[in-house]
């Protein structure tokens, strides 16, 4: 957490978990791909695998006089760790870490495989992190069954969450086009903003699907709009427009992008848009890695009542899931994460350190 590891940079943080790895007998492949740091470790050579998956680049910290310690100086208060990445997500790749050596320690010999798959690029410009190293294990056939990615899943209390699976996200850069004139001779020109006005109010209130029983109703959000020339004498003439798509697997990039044209045609804009697919929804049903997770939680925590969940944002659980891997997300409460003074609670690592190590007792020994 001392590394200023602000995606895509690395900053050293994998040289420190390389370390740790090989002394335990992995054999570790740096994969860079472009300006971002990966690498896969495997300690075994036989199947099944079981693989934990992170992310070592966080996000800038803001502004440093609102931190009550500096962001990339970890400091323990009242029981907390804080730092920048101490929740989202460096705290759950220390414990990840912790408990593989324990579990190694204890059972050198254990069946399968155990690997790590890490890259510096998930809070921004993913191409070339977890994607890419996806790429490569399956041009050689090398095949995940069973992943947990450590991001931040617990709301309330550690375990209270596992993320099964995320929707879907597609984005959508719109230009609407009108034409540029002075404000005092309307009939000269085409005011952009005005003429997209009805359009987007439409997107805003159209109820794209209703969900089902494991996703939520899909979503659809403005993210920034911006026009005219900055005084206000000026018709704009161009309108453009940033929006998402948070999509259940009732949806469909192709479905969605069909429907948002035929709204803009059917309103006789002018416009250009240009899609972005970040990925598609995915689901783990229940199965070995699922009730491993639970049990282990349960053993761990005492607790019973754990949501399975597909809320939220995205990670880079969506590359690794169409693999045919079974993927969840289990990790420290996501109360601060991204906020300046993020924390994690100190005893709480070392928990989720004892549920990761009780996963890897049940599918590998």
């Amino acid at each position: 957490m001392r590394r200023r590891s602000i995606t895509p940079q690395d900053a050293g943080c994998q040289d420190v978990i390389i370390e740790r790895l090989e002394v335990m007998g992995f054999t570790v492949e740096r994969l860079p791909f472009g300006d971002v740091s990966n690498f896969w470790a495997r300690r075994g050579a036989s199947e099944p695998i079981f693989a934990f998956a992170g992310h070592t680049d966080v996000v800038p910290p803001g502004p440093a006089d609102r931190w009550h310690s500096p962001p990339f100086e970890p400091t323990v208060r009242d029981g907390r760790l804080f730092a920048r990445g101490a929740a989202d997500m460096k705290g759950g790749l220390a414990a990840m870490l912790v408990a593989t050596e324990r579990y190694v320690a204890a059972h050198p010999d254990h069946r399968g495989s155990l690997a790590f798959l890490v890259t510096s690029a998930e809070e921004a410009m993913f191409e070339n992190g977890t994607p890419r190293v996806v790429e490569t294990l399956e041009q050689r056939h090398e095949k995940i069954r069973w992943c947990i990615v450590g991001e931040p899943s617990s709301e309330q209390t550690l375990g209270d969450v596992i993320k099964i699976g995320r929707r879907g996200a597609l984005t959508g850069r719109l230009r609407i086009l009108g034409r540029q004139g002075h404000v005092a001779f309307p009939h000269l020109a085409d005011n952009a903003v005005h003429r997209a006005l009805p359009a987007l109010t439409e997107l805003t209130q159209t109820i794209w699907d209703a969900g089902n029983e494991h996703f939520p109703a899909t979503s659809f959000q403005i993210a920034n709009i911006h026009a005219g020339s900055g005084v206000s004498n000026v018709i704009p003439g161009e309108l453009e427009v940033i929006f998402s798509f948070r999509y259940s697997s009732e949806a469909s990039v192709e479905a969605l992008r069909s429907r948002v044209e035929a709204l803009l045609n059917r309103h006789g804009l002018d416009y250009k848009v240009h899609w972005h697919s970040v990925g598609e929804p995915f689901l783990t049903q229940r199965g070995k890695l699922l009730d491993a997770a639970t049990a282990s939680i349960t053993q761990v925590t005492g607790r019973q009542d754990i949501e399975l969940s597909t809320a939220g944002g995205t990670s880079d659980g969506r590359f690794i899931a169409p693999t045919g891997a079974q993927v969840i997300e289990l990790g420290p409460c996501n109360a601060t994460i991204h906020q300046v003074n993020e924390s994690v609670g100190v005893e709480e690592l070392e928990l989720l350190a004892q549920i990761y190590e009780g996963v890897l007792h049940r599918l590998l020994s």
